[in-house]
């Protein structure tokens, strides 16, 4: 592999710290992203008591060779338990803000749509006042179980578009690059008040101006949050990093993004697209807004941060 520039160093965890965290998960049997897709914060995650987790899990049927998710083993039925599991592990962690997010399940005929409304029910039960991002696949454009995901109200939808049109073909084969714009089109349409988000990794071959094009293009779809960072090869078999992208570059980005109108950018090399999800609760406090369908008292705005959020 290509040597590593400093800028990507990460500071070595409270080891102690990270294993209270995995305890918990252990003891729930829950997955996270942070271990399934080998991230480079997941010590700093551990160690703020924070982790995103994976659902319907680890298993992905898809083959994206820039990620380190399985996809040999075969996707397993749904387990029931798994929501409830879940927003234990919240109520335990005592998390203000969560992220859940999924493997891609192209077997299933709502793609874990139903799973995903499971697990943010049963987090509000235990954890009414935790705010919930979902992270979520392309549901192969089943529109149907984006409503019905949306239906359950998360705070915000997150769903990555990854990389440029140019690169899907190599980085993403079985994405679309106008299929992600489409989801994230629709469910600003859908739900107006849920905060839509993106994630894109770069250092594989885009250049300047196509990274302001999607980021345009993004806008024009009515994307509210952007993050950018730093791809890094998992291991020899997985797609190669062909540029380590200099922070000057990021910042540059982030000017761009934050002149055309995004809500928050939050770009850097050690990004990822929950990493520091919680500052999302801030933006949410400068820019509450109301669901019509629910009573004038119960507003999609956060309150005040007092604990560490699940971040990845």
């Amino acid at each position: 592999m290509t040597v590593k520039p400093d800028w990507l160093r990460v500071k070595a965890p409270q080891w102690e710290r990270v294993g209270a965290v995995k305890e918990v998960l252990r003891d729930l049997n829950l997955n996270t992203v942070c271990e399934e897709a080998s991230c480079p914060n997941i010590g700093e995650c551990f160690n703020n008591g924070t982790a995103t987790f994976l659902i319907m899990g680890p298993a992905c049927t898809r083959a994206c060779p820039y990620c380190d998710i399985d996809f040999e083993k075969k996707p397993v039925a749904l387990d029931p338990t798994e929501p409830l599991r879940l927003a234990e592990a919240v109520r335990r962690m005592k998390l203000n803000h969560v992220v859940i997010t999924s493997v891609n399940r192209d077997d299933l005929p709502d793609g874990g749509a139903s799973q995903f409304v499971q697990c943010i029910e049963e987090t509000r039960k235990l954890s009414p006042g935790t705010t919930i991002e979902v992270l979520i696949p392309d549901l192969c454009a089943n529109w149907d179980a984006l409503e019905t995901i949306l239906s359950a109200n998360p705070e915000v939808m997150n769903h990555n578009t990854e990389t440029v049109p140019r690169l899907y073909k190599r980085t993403r084969p079985q994405g679309d690059y106008g299929r992600s714009l489409e989801l994230i089109r629709r469910s600003k349409e859908i739900a107006p008040w849920i905060y839509t988000k993106t994630g894109i990794m770069v250092g594989l071959s885009e250049t300047d101006e196509e990274m302001r094009q999607v980021i345009r293009d993004l806008r024009a779809v009515d994307c509210d949050i952007l993050t950018i960072g730093q791809y890094l090869q998992p291991t020899q078999k997985h797609l190669g990093v062909k540029d380590f992208v200099a922070p000057e570059q990021f910042d540059a980005w982030r000017e761009y993004g934050e002149s055309i109108g995004f809500l928050q950018v939050v770009a850097s090399p050690l990004t990822r697209s929950s990493y520091h999800a919680e500052q999302v609760r801030m933006l949410m406090e400068r820019y509450p807004r109301q669901n019509p369908n629910l009573k004038s008292s119960e507003t999609l705005s956060a309150p005040p941060t007092s604990n560490a959020a699940a971040t990845n």
